[in-house]
C-alpha cells in the first residue's frame, strides 16, 4: 500500500461502518464450519476496517485480532466494539510486519475482506504461513466480478462519478488499477493449498442516501475530493438516479467469493 500514502480511506470510516452493505449470515455459517469453529479458536481479520465483520466472529472464536493501516478506521472499530460490548477484541493500528515484531501469534483463521487488493499479496501470504498452525488457513473474501452485468442505475451512478471526481479511480495519492494476476493465482503460488468457493447471491436493497454513503466510503470516492461541491454533486445524483425508481429503492443482486488458503 506504499504507493497509496496514508490518507488512502481518510474520512471514510464513519461512512464504512454506517453504509458498507453487511455480509450474509451464510458467509459466518460457512466460515465457522470450514474451520470448525466452536470458541476455542484465534481469529486475525486483516484490514479489519471498522470492523463490522471482525465482531460477527465474537461468539465463535475466543481470541479476535483486527489490523488495519488507516487509524480513523480502528478508532471506529473500537467504538462499535466498545457498544456492542461482544468477544475480546485487540484492534491494532499497523502493518502485519510491524504487528509480528511485538506479537508472536498464532491464528486458527485469518480472514482478509476486501483488502488482499491493497497489498503485497505474495508478501503477505508468506508472513502468514508461519502464523498459522496445521489445518487452519486465510480466507480471502470479497464479492468482485468483472463480468457481472451492472443494473442500469449502477451505469448512470459510473457516469455521474467519472462526471464529478474523473475517469481515473483516485487512490490516496496515486490512481487504482485492479491486480491483473488473481488472487486464486497469487494463492495456488504461495505454500497454501488453494480452494475457490462461491456462495448463494444474495440481494442489497439500496436508498440514494445510502448509495451517497457507500460511495463515500471508498478510497476513489472519498467526499474530501469533492471539495466545495458535495452539495452540487448529491443533488445530481437524487434527481439522475430517481429516473430509475421513484420509491427511492434501488436493487442489486451480488455473490460473495471466498479463496481459502489452507495449511
Amino acid at each position: 500500500m506504499e504507493k497509496y500514502g496514508t490518507d488512502l480511506f481518510k474520512g471514510s470510516a464513519g461512512f464504512y461502518s454506517r453504509y458498507r452493505p453487511m455480509y450474509p449470515s451464510s458467509l459466518i455459517r460457512f466460515l465457522v464450519e470450514k474451520f470448525s469453529l466452536n470458541g476455542d479458536q484465534s481469529l486475525l481479520d486483516l484490514g479489519c476496517g471498522p470492523g463490522l465483520l471482525t465482531i460477527r466472529f465474537s461468539d465463535w472464536c475466543n481470541k479476535i485480532v483486527g489490523i488495519d493501516t488507516e487509524p480513523e478506521m480502528i478508532k471506529e472499530a473500537k467504538r462499535l466494539h466498545q457498544v456492542m460490548r461482544l468477544g475480546k477484541i485487540q484492534w491494532f493500528h499497523g502493518t502485519l510486519e510491524q504487528y509480528k515484531k511485538t506479537h508472536n501469534d498464532q491464528f486458527n483463521m485469518v480472514i482478509i475482506a476486501k483488502a488482499f487488493h491493497w497489498m503485497n499479496r505474495p508478501m503477505v501470504l508468506d508472513e502468514l504461513y508461519d502464523m498459522i498452525p496445521e489445518g487452519g488457513g486465510v480466507a480471502i473474501i470479497d464479492n468482485f466480478d468483472q463480468n457481472r452485468t451492472l443494473e442500469p442505475w449502477q451505469l448512470r451512478l459510473n457516469e455521474l462519478r467519472e462526471k464529478w471526481y474523473g475517469k481515473e479511480r483516485r487512490a490516496g495519492q496515486s490512481t487504482y488499477t485492479h491486480p491483473t494476476t488473481s488472487h486464486e493465482e497469487i494463492i495456488s503460488n504461495s505454500k497454501f493449498n488453494v480452494e475457490i468457493h462461491t456462495l448463494p447471491s444474495y440481494e442489497i436493497h439500496w436508498t440514494i442516501e445510502s448509495i451517497l454513503g457507500n460511495l463515500y466510503s471508498t478510497s476513489y470516492g472519498a467526499r474530501r475530493f469533492l471539495g466545495n461541491k458535495v452539495e452540487e454533486f448529491e443533488k445530481d445524483v437524487k434527481e439522475s438516479l430517481l429516473d430509475f425508481s421513484t420509491s427511492d429503492e434501488f436493487r442489486e443482486c451480488v455473490n460473495v467469493s471466498v479463496k481459502l488458503g489452507r495449511k
